[in-house]
């Protein structure tokens, strides 16, 4: 079992790494591959708030998702709210974030996110970082037993860091793109 992990481990990074001298350019083909995996870990992102969110999902489960949930974020990520009721934005670790979504005073929640959707392309930063914008739209809706208490449509832009990393396979040191979510900026709350 151990070796199907390891050649299934080998098989994924080697379809972003190449030698572990190579260059720190994206060639267009890795680039759609790196792409694909920046907007699969926002969506497993939405999946991850729409459990979390859910007063259905059971304590226990709900933080062993807030654990998985972290694995997508770089270091210091944080998370805007917004409300109709409120002017100002405020931003939350990602830890504390989820743990309020999960504290929500409300009987249902129900978190959808659509139109997701990369805004900006990659662009190399001075310390070999690429970094980008994925922009989604989040419908939020709270409800007290069948009544409907809160709802907003929020559009958020999500920044999007991807950097060269390497790991160590069977001896052998092999270089790869990693990607990673940073902070979730409010763009706007409407209705």
């Amino acid at each position: 079992m151990k070796s199907i992990q390891i050649f299934l481990l080998t098989i994924i990074i080697s379809l972003f790494s190449g030698p572990a001298g190579a260059q720190n350019t994206i060639s267009p083909e890795r680039k759609m591959a790196i792409d694909s995996l920046a907007l699969e870990k926002v969506r497993d992102l939405s999946k991850y708030i729409s459990i979390i969110g859910n007063k259905k999902t059971p304590w226990s489960q709900a933080n062993r998702v807030i654990d998985r949930t972290l694995e997508l974020f770089a270091d210091g990520a944080q998370m805007g709210v917004s409300s109709l009721n409120q002017p100002e934005v405020k931003y939350y670790d990602i830890r504390t974030y989820l743990e309020r979504l999960m504290a929500l005073n409300y009987d249902q929640v129900k978190i959808e996110w659509f139109n997701i959707e990369y805004i900006s392309d990659l662009e190399r930063q001075p310390d070999g970082r690429y970094v980008g914008v994925i922009t989604i739209y989040q419908r939020f809706e709270g409800r007290s037993g069948d009544k409907l208490k809160y709802v907003d449509t929020t559009k958020k832009d999500i920044t999007v860091y991807v950097e060269r990393k390497q790991t160590q396979i069977g001896g052998r040191i092999i270089g790869f793109w990693d990607v990673l979510l940073g902070d979730i900026r409010v763009v706007e709350t409407k209705p």
